[in-house]
């Protein structure tokens, strides 16, 4: 009778353990793991640096290579041949971070990360290279987002909750849908996402009357005046711009100015 009992307790656990960690498995990383979910470390050996990139042996079939210049903006120690590192890879097996480590395998420098909760707020603009994120708070804050993290960028919807890490220095390394929920909303709503690059309009003329609040007027070849309204991720640059001066605007498909560039004197 007892064995049977002991039989019978035990079936229930290993039940109630397969749906327990598939629903760990489901969840995001808690902001404190500052990492995102599909994340894993790989520890490696610098075996050669060589340009810009450093090759490191992982133990893998193939070595891994690591940007140098990431190292700079960090302020990283000079990295030697020989180094121990610690590399984040995503979901994608592609890496988003490293670390130098010690011989306690504790990262060297400041390896301060975060994980914002919240949505992007407007398209990005057309390099998909910066973003604004409006985080579960309210406020609206701007990143720049490394080349690794911006094909996964441009595929979230704005206004879908997501769940973005971001570096020490600032910039989105990776980032994830934040539930199921967000992933089915997503699927319903492929207009929202930012558009391909280069799929901006582009608009051609001089500066008739410099910002404004978040307006700047255009006048454009035909001498016809146009005002446009502006995405506050790019405010600096536009408040720079002089009356006369020549740009090309790139403008979203709510008629806002998401980019825009200077074109060369003759």
């Amino acid at each position: 009778m007892a064995r049977q009992r002991w039989v019978g307790i035990v079936s229930a656990v290993c039940m109630l353990a397969v749906p327990l960690g598939a629903m760990a498995a489901s969840q995001p990383h808690d902001a404190e793991t500052k990492t995102l979910q599909g994340e894993q470390r790989v520890m490696g050996t610098v075996e050669e640096i060589k340009s810009d990139q450093i090759r490191v042996n992982t133990g893998e079939v193939q070595p891994r290579y690591i940007p140098l210049n990431q190292a700079k903006e960090k302020g990283l120690p000079e990295i030697k041949k020989g180094d121990a590192i610690e590399i984040t890879v995503n979901d994608q097996n592609l890496i988003v971070d490293y670390h130098l480590v010690n011989d306690s395998g504790q990262p060297l420098g400041h390896a301060k990360h975060q994980v914002v909760k919240g949505q992007i707020a407007q398209p990005l603009v057309i390099g998909h290279d910066e973003a604004v994120i409006r985080t579960d708070d309210g406020k609206e804050l701007s990143f720049t987002i490394r080349s690794q993290a911006r094909s996964k960028m441009a595929s979230i919807p704005v206004g879908t909750d997501a769940i973005f890490l971001v570096d020490e220095t600032n910039k989105i390394v990776d980032v994830n849908f934040s539930n199921k929920e967000a992933v089915s909303r997503a699927g319903e709503t492929p207009e929202k996402k930012s558009p391909l690059k280069g799929a901006q309009r582009r608009v051609l003329g001089t500066i008739a009357a410099p910002l404004d609040g978040d307006h700047i007027t255009i006048r454009m070849p035909n001498g016809k005046e146009q005002p446009y309204q502006i995405r506050s991720l790019m405010r600096d640059k536009v408040e720079k711009l002089a009356k006369g001066e020549s740009v090309v605007l790139l403008i979203d498909d709510d008629n806002k100015v998401v980019d825009l560039a200077i074109p060369p004197q003759k």
